[in-house]
C-alpha cells in the first residue's frame, strides 16, 4: 500500500487516518477494538484521538478514547504496528486547559499512563492558545521529544499567521516545529484550509490529516432533509451545513458516483486524496461495515473532468 510522508516529522502513514473521537460514545468498547483491528489488519497505522474525548458525553470526564486504544494495545500487542496521534490543550475537567509548559507535561503523562505506551508518535496542540507563549509550549514539546516520550510534533485549527508565528518562534530559539497540520477541510468546507494556510503547509512540508472528512456523516448522503437531521447524533452538526449549495455537493457526489460505480463518501474521501498537501483525511466510523466502505475509496482515482465538477459545485 502506498505510504504517505507525513510532512518532515519522520513519519508516514498509508493514507487514511482513524478517527478515535466515537470511541466510548457512538462506539462501544468491543465495536472500536472490532474497528482498530480491521483497521490496523488492513495495513493501515494512524490512530487520531485527544485526551478530551468524549468529555461533552453526560458521565464522562475526558481520555475515554484514549483508554480504549490502550486497552486494545495491550490485549492485543500490536503497538509496533500503529502510530499513534493525540492531542492536548482542550478543556479537562478538574485538570486544566492551555499550552503552558505545566499542563502539557502534565497532560503527556496522562495520555501516556491512558494509552499504556511509553511515546506517543505525534502529539499535537488541540487548539491555540494567544496567552502562553510560543517558546514556552515549544520547550515543553522540546522537553518531551528528548525524553524520547514524544517523536514529533503538531497543530490543529490554527490560523495561518498563528501557524506562521509559531514556525519563526521554532527557528529563532532552536525548538522543535510542527510538522503537521490538522485543519477542518471537506467538500463542504474548503475555506478554513484553501488558500494561506495550503500554501504555508505546501512551503513548509507540513503534512495535513483534515479532520471531519465526511462533515460529521453529510457527505455519505445520508442527509437529504432537515427531517433527516432530527434525533440523529450529530443531527444539528449537520442541519448548520444543510442548504441548497450543499445538496448540489450531494446531487454531484450521487452522478460521480453512478459514473465510478461506488459510494458518495467514497467520492467525497477521493476528491480530497487528490488536493494539494493533503497526507491522510481522518475518517470515524462506529462498524466495520462502515470502515470497508471507506476503504473502497484508495482504489478510486478521479478523472480530471470529475474533480473539476465537484471543484465547481462546491467552490
Amino acid at each position: 500500500m502506498e505510504h504517505r510522508r507525513l510532512g518532515r516529522s519522520g513519519l508516514a502513514c498509508a493514507p487514511l487516518v482513524l478517527g478515535c473521537h466515537v470511541f466510548g460514545w457512538t462506539s462501544d468498547a468491543a465495536a472500536s477494538c472490532a474497528i482498530l483491528d480491521a483497521f490496523v489488519d488492513r495495513g493501515f497505522s494512524l490512530l487520531d484521538t485527544a485526551d478530551t474525548y468524549s468529555t461533552w458525553v453526560p458521565g464522562h470526564s475526558g481520555g475515554e478514547s484514549e483508554t480504549i486504544i490502550g486497552d486494545w494495545l495491550k490485549a492485543t500487542g500490536k503497538r509496533d504496528r500503529v502510530l499513534i496521534a493525540t492531542k492536548l490543550g482542550g478543556a479537562m475537567p478538574n485538570v486544566g486547559k492551555g499550552l503552558s509548559r505545566a499542563h502539557i507535561i502534565r497532560s503527556a503523562e496522562d495520555s501516556l499512563r491512558r494509552l499504556r505506551t511509553d511515546r506517543i508518535d505525534l502529539y499535537q496542540a488541540h487548539f491555540d492558545d494567544t496567552a502562553t507563549p510560543f517558546e514556552e509550549t515549544l520547550e515543553a514539546f522540546a522537553t518531551l521529544i528528548e525524553s524520547g516520550k514524544v517523536r514529533a510534533i503538531g497543530a490543529s485549527n490554527y490560523s495561518p499567521p498563528r501557524l506562521a508565528e509559531a514556525l519563526a518562534a521554532a527557528r529563532a530559539h532552536g525548538l522543535p516545529l510542527f510538522s503537521c497540520l490538522q485543519p477542518h477541510y471537506n467538500l463542504v468546507t474548503r475555506a478554513y484550509y484553501e488558500g494561506d494556510l495550503r500554501r504555508l503547509c505546501l512551503a513548509e512540508d507540513i503534512g495535513v490529516i483534515p479532520f471531519r472528512a465526511l462533515e460529521a456523516g453529510f457527505l455519505t448522503g445520508k442527509y437529504r432533509s432537515m427531517e433527516d437531521t432530527v434525533g440523529a447524533v450529530r443531527g444539528a452538526v449537520v442541519a448548520g451545513v444543510l442548504d441548497e449549495r450543499s445538496l448540489d455537493i450531494l446531487r454531484e457526489l450521487d452522478r460521480a458516483a453512478a459514473q465510478f460505480r461506488a459510494t458518495p463518501a467514497q467520492i467525497a474521501i477521493a476528491w480530497l486524496l487528490a488536493q494539494p498537501g493533503v497526507t491522510a483525511p481522518i475518517v470515524s466510523v462506529t462498524s466495520v461495515a462502515q470502515l470497508e466502505e471507506i476503504f473502497g475509496a484508495l482504489t478510486l482515482t478521479l478523472d480530471a473532468r470529475t474533480l473539476m465538477r465537484l471543484d465547481m459545485v462546491s467552490a
